[in-house]
């Protein structure tokens, strides 16, 4: 891809805030609580020197099928990422193009994106969100399956349901080159079950189910230095094949130590798509 010189850094160790296991299930409210209702339940583990490794030198050999993640080049013709409309008729065809090409997916249906932006959230703009500085996947086992009846019609969704499918998150720098709050990703492989904790995340009309993580020292991350607008990060939050070696895929925003005073503040969107795979002849 023609990374400059600026890309090959060292590896970094930085503080990763993953959760204890306890007998009460963790929960998090996505607005106010009722009154005298904690905003969330789950205590914090926040591990410090944990090495995330600069992937770039290698990024061409990270896949969605073995380590649950991979760096592509995707420039957009999108000119606001800030105008909901310009994002879904201009963006969401192009990610969805992008997810078939990805992987050979025969139907791609994009359900909702998310901008994190920390100085529009500090100004208290409707709808941004800060980067989640929490180890995390965004779907559990019951709630990845849940999602295609959620957005498919009850015939179409059982017979989808049939075959394989996944979940992929596509999240890329609204302007870059990304130096605040980088994502780090853990390569799927090294999350053992027994890590996973299913964690309610509370709306006003539902309840949605995600994995918080316990911290394991097999886990394994990286992060890409440097992103740019023109790069996107694929990752497979859900693979409904049971025996797939990456079917959930962790990730955190982290502070970066080597963040410079002057940096950008962080400003990301990430775009959540349904992939259906062809079936099996």
């Amino acid at each position: 891809m023609g990374y400059c010189e600026l890309d090959i850094r060292a590896d970094v160790r930085a503080r990763l805030n993953y959760l204890v296991r306890t007998s009460d299930k963790p929960y998090a409210y996505t607005y106010e609580p009722p009154a005298g209702t904690p905003a969330r339940r789950g205590e914090i583990n926040a591990v410090d020197d944990v090495v995330i490794e600069n992937a770039r030198p290698f990024a061409s050999l990270l896949s969605l099928d073995a380590e649950g993640f991979e760096l592509v080049r995707h420039p957009t013709a999108i000119t606001d990422f800030y105008d909901e409309n310009e994002v879904k008729d201009v963006y969401y065809p192009e990610v969805a193009a992008l997810l078939k090409r990805a992987t050979d997916g025969e139907k791609v249906v994009i359900f909702d994106h998310t901008i994190r932006s920390v100085p529009k959230f500090k100004q208290g703009v409707r709808g941004m969100r800060e980067p989640v500085r929490r180890v995390h996947n965004d779907y559990t086992a019951a709630s990845g399956r849940r999602r295609v009846r959620d957005h498919l019609g009850a015939d179409e969704a059982e017979e989808r349901l049939k075959q394989r499918f996944l979940e992929v998150n596509v999240w890329r720098p609204i302007n870059g080159p990304l130096e605040d709050t980088p994502l780090a990703v853990c390569d799927a492989r090294t999350i053992a079950e027994k890590d996973l904790i299913a964690t309610d995340l509370i709306y006003p009309n539902m309840v949605g189910e995600t994995y918080s993580l316990s911290y394991n020292p097999a886990h394994r991350w990286y992060f890409f230095p440097k992103m740019r607008r023109e790069e996107a990060l694929l990752i497979k939050c859900f693979d409904s094949d049971e025996t797939s070696r990456s079917r959930f895929t962790a990730h955190t925003a982290f502070d970066d130590p080597e963040t410079p005073r002057n940096a950008l503040p962080r400003e990301s969107i990430e775009v959540r798509a349904l992939v259906f795979l062809p079936a099996d002849d």
